[in-house]
């Protein structure tokens, strides 16, 4: 058996956001075909350690995902391995799931803020700066050209060295830091949350009436990031309904409040494929994410590093 491992840097220089955008929205138009077997991810000490598989029927390849999670006293708060194989042959890829996860979850938002924010958005607030932030923006930036960037979030020198780093590496004209997200939502086009917070950051009332937001960063039931609210007039698209209802905090409160129902959430699969009927005003997308996604940039990684053992 032949296993190539991957680290971080060889990550992130195979892999560009623009194709891991296509390659997420391929594999969410796959998953919506019934190509993936993909059981719910395994969540142990609430959340702390994490478990991701899928199994690619057509490819027959498969890929694992482990992870341990401590935002509260380590650096990084993500820690793993990918793994990925395929019946056909021996060889096996091992990745820094770290880094394929910070991909990855910008990827889905690419696609998602691709599909619904308006198509002249130029403007975004991220609030959150700590290690899944910056792909956000990256793959915001990938699919709407961004003139300015506000970054929140609980340390102000924390949000201002991201907001400068990623204002000279996208070339956006105005990358500040805010203290108040209520403040930094105002009369932009586009929000992204990446936080562990377990109360809405923001009041829906603050945003603009066309504004899409993207979330991210609520994976578990006592989590919350967006207010009812905004989820209850808002177009809501999410990315795997059986793993949204089981840990979406936000969803899971909105449900028990009945400020939504079951029947207000769209698919992601289905919005590409169907496009997302009756749209007006706000959209959200919701995701706590999917295998099928770190498989997507896995297969990238295979195409790239596993050719090379023959």
């Amino acid at each position: 058996m032949d296993v190539v491992t991957v680290g971080p840097e060889e990550i992130r220089s195979a892999v560009s956001m623009s194709a891991a955008i296509d390659a997420v929205r391929t594999g969410f138009l796959a998953l919506r075909r019934g190509e993936f077997e993909m059981p719910t991810r395994t969540a142990l000490r609430d959340g702390a350690f994490l478990v991701m598989s899928t199994h690619h029927r057509p490819t027959t390849s498969a890929m694992i995902k482990t992870l341990s999670l401590n935002f509260t006293d380590r650096v990084p708060a993500i820690v793993g391995t990918v793994v990925w194989s395929e019946l056909g042959h021996g060889r096996h890829l091992v990745a820094d799931a770290a880094e394929v996860t910070r991909i990855r979850t910008g990827a889905i938002v690419g696609v998602a803020t691709d599909l619904l924010a308006p198509a002249k958005a130029k403007t975004c607030t991220l609030i959150g700066a700590g290690g899944q932030a910056p792909d956000q923006v990256r793959a915001v930036h990938a699919v709407r050209s961004l003139t300015e960037l506000r970054v929140v979030d609980h340390s102000l020198d924390r949000a201002g060295t991201l907001a400068k780093a990623l204002g000279a590496e996208l070339g956006i004209d105005t990358a500040v830091a805010l203290a108040d997200a209520d403040e930094a939502v105002r009369d932009v086009d586009i929000v992204c949350c990446a936080t562990t917070s377990t109360t809405p950051l923001f009041s829906a009332t603050s945003l603009t009436e066309n504004a899409h937001v993207n979330a991210i960063g609520a994976f578990r039931p006592t989590m919350r990031e967006l207010p009812d609210e905004l989820l209850a007039e808002a177009t809501v698209v999410i990315d795997e309904r059986k793993a949204i209802l089981e840990e979406a905090g936000e969803i899971i409160h909105a449900l028990g409040t009945g400020a939504i129902t079951e029947d207000d959430l769209v698919e992601l699969g289905d919005a590409l494929a169907e496009g997302v009927a009756n749209r007006a005003g706000r959209t959200v997308f919701k995701s706590v994410g999917v295998a099928m996604q770190d498989w997507a940039i896995a297969s990238l990684l295979a195409q790239t590093f596993l050719d090379r053992v023959k």
